[in-house]
């Protein structure tokens, strides 16, 4: 692996982060008036400290934070990524050991306070912003997407601070974001992977108000605990009849301690990440918020930020893969000159790094999205007291919630196909050698081959996000109205136009056909023009803030990557055009 700050040696991250990110907004919407900080001049809790009181102290912050675990990842981590990819996980009578370096990385991580990213301050958390979180899955997966998964787990307790009591959060996540415990998410069950209201794990009550859970989970990420931090996994499980489907399921906060890891998945990469199988056996459990809210709401309420974290793992994984094939691009001899210098392989590199900078500014906005309806969504309703009701009717907060709904399952499809793509040319590139385990490129494409599926396929993707795409560019539509607002900020090109009119009329044909199976085998046709939409504008939306050399190379990046749309959003219209005509009776 390249060894360097993993922030600082990334031009174009050091760019979306520089200037294209208004940082007024994003902060402003995440700190509320700045309530940490005021909060803190009143009462001196220690865990706000380091609340800023203005916009820059928190970029000066993030941008700290940034480099510090650039630093970690690409000087520490990256280095030690094929030794744990090799020695892998061991198993043995319910538990599960790591490699010697992986705990060395590990222990670093949260002796640097690293870890808890999503955690709020008032719970002992960094209290970050998604957009900055985004950052830093980044940078983590770029070093070792494995390892990445270890680092980042502790951060799903976020959704007890939404919906457990005060209670149960002040008992729990202090002791999770200091590292004294690692966290699981349990959804997945042998029969049941992503027909999650049909899940059977059942939960009881005794007569003593206890809840006990029995059934088994199955591809469940660190159930095992992690080193010296046993786990606490949340877990779905029915207090409803067998046939209460979806609201008959519960969320329920059990220690790892009180199951029994069945064994670990050998899979074709990730091999420093257990993926357990769990069985629960009369396995006492905390009820988190109310009974029968399990899926519907708290499980689904996740949704935006799981998809938004594999998407950025994506990222990181593709960044790794380019940033490899072109260093042995540009060492490698091949007839007297550097294979970088061939057409065909210089073609793959342009096509990956444009590729890379379109995911980059669409990760940017979906991660914008989130920020700018979550933290003012929750300070109403947890700080304020507003009912769900009252605060779901304010105009900004659903605007940017409906573009979310849409952009997180966009990202998720369009990184994680993307990673798969570049990680297969940086292995292409490497020629026979990439095909062998002395280069990092071939743990690296092993590793990429999961994005598509896990936290939900890229079919599946496409259907969380075809509604929105379609019901989008109505005449009033979220997504219509969100793209005229952009493109009147500046002069769009007659490509990126022309893809703007294509996906008008790829969504007026997919509209008219009427066969429900024909229409569903198109879907992807449709949001996959319409991503490519949305990444093109954002590329052309960025020239505005550069100049000289900077500027040129931009404008041309975006320039190719709108033929390469153009040429994508013909190829579907032709097939959404023939099954128009097809439908129509003679």
């Amino acid at each position: 692996m390249i060894i360097s700050n993993y922030f600082q040696d990334n031009e174009d991250l050091k760019l979306v982060f520089n200037d294209l990110i208004d940082w007024d907004e994003i902060v402003h919407a995440y700190e509320q008036g700045f309530h940490d900080a005021d909060a803190y001049k009143k009462n001196g809790n220690e865990r706000l400290a380091y609340a800023p009181t203005n916009v820059e102290e928190a970029k000066e912050y993030y941008q700290s934070v940034l480099q510090s675990l650039g630093e970690i990842m690409g000087e520490f981590v990256a280095p030690r990524s094929k030794e744990m990819d090799r020695i892998g996980l061991k198993y043995e009578n319910g538990k599960v050991s790591f490699p010697k370096a992986q705990e060395e990385c590990y222990t670093t991580l949260r002796d640097a306070g690293l870890m808890p990213i999503s955690i709020s301050r008032k719970y002992g958390g960094m209290g970050l912003p998604a957009t900055v979180q985004s950052f830093m899955c980044e940078i983590s997966a770029r070093a070792d997407a494995a390892f990445c998964l270890a680092y980042g787990n502790i951060n799903i307790v976020e959704i007890m601070e939404r919906y457990a009591s005060d209670e149960m959060c002040e008992k729990w996540i202090p002791e999770i974001a200091s590292g004294k415990y690692s966290a699981a998410m349990a959804l997945t069950e042998p029969n049941y992977g992503s027909d999650l209201p049909n899940v059977q794990t059942r939960a009881t009550q005794d007569a003593d108000g206890t809840w006990r859970i029995n059934g088994a989970k199955r591809f469940i990420t660190h159930a095992c605990g992690y080193i010296d931090a046993p786990s606490v996994i949340l877990t779905l499980a029915r207090t409803g009849s067998p046939e209460s489907g979806a609201r008959g399921l519960s969320f329920f906060l059990v220690k790892g301690t009180d199951v029994h890891i069945a064994g670990v998945e050998h899979k074709m990469g990730l091999h420093c990440s257990p993926t357990c199988e769990v069985v629960f056996e009369n396995s006492p459990g905390e009820l988190i918020g109310k009974t029968g809210y399990g899926l519907v709401k708290y499980s689904m309420g996740m949704m935006n930020a799981a998809r938004l974290t594999i998407a950025t793992q994506s990222l990181g994984i593709a960044t790794a893969a380019y940033f490899e094939g072109k260093k042995y691009a540009s060492e490698r001899i091949q007839f007297g000159k550097p294979i970088e210098r061939i057409p065909a392989v210089k073609k793959m590199l342009d096509r990956m790094e444009r590729e890379i900078l379109a995911t980059r500014v669409l990760i940017a906005e979906t991660g914008k999205a989130i920020d700018l309806y979550h933290w003012p969504k929750e300070h109403r309703i947890k700080v304020e007291g507003k009912s769900e009701k009252e605060v779901g009717q304010d105009e900004t907060i659903r605007r940017w919630e409906k573009l979310a709904d849409l952009f997180t399952p966009m990202s998720k499809y369009y990184a994680s196909e993307g990673c798969v793509s570049i990680a297969s040319d940086a292995l292409q590139i490497h020629g026979g050698s990439g095909y062998t385990e002395d280069y990092d490129v071939a743990r690296i494409y092993r590793d990429s081959r999961i994005t598509t599926i896990y936290e939900g396929t890229t079919q599946l993707q496409v259907v969380a996000a075809i509604g929105g795409v379609v019901s989008g560019m109505s005449p009033t539509g979220h997504l219509r109205q969100y793209a005229e607002g952009e493109l009147s900020k500046f002069s769009a090109s007659e490509d990126l136009k022309k893809v703007w009119s294509d996906l008008e009329t790829a969504v007026g044909l997919y509209k008219s056909i009427q066969e429900g199976n024909v229409k569903d085998t198109l879907a992807f046709e449709v949001v996959e023009t319409a991503a490519r939409f949305v990444c093109g504008m954002l590329l052309e939306r960025s020239l505005k803030v550069l100049s000289g050399e900077d500027l040129e190379k931009r404008r041309a990046v975006a320039a190719a990557y709108n033929v390469d749309s153009l040429a994508t959003a013909s190829a579907n219209l032709f097939k959404l055009e023939r099954a128009a005509k097809q439908a129509v009776p003679a």
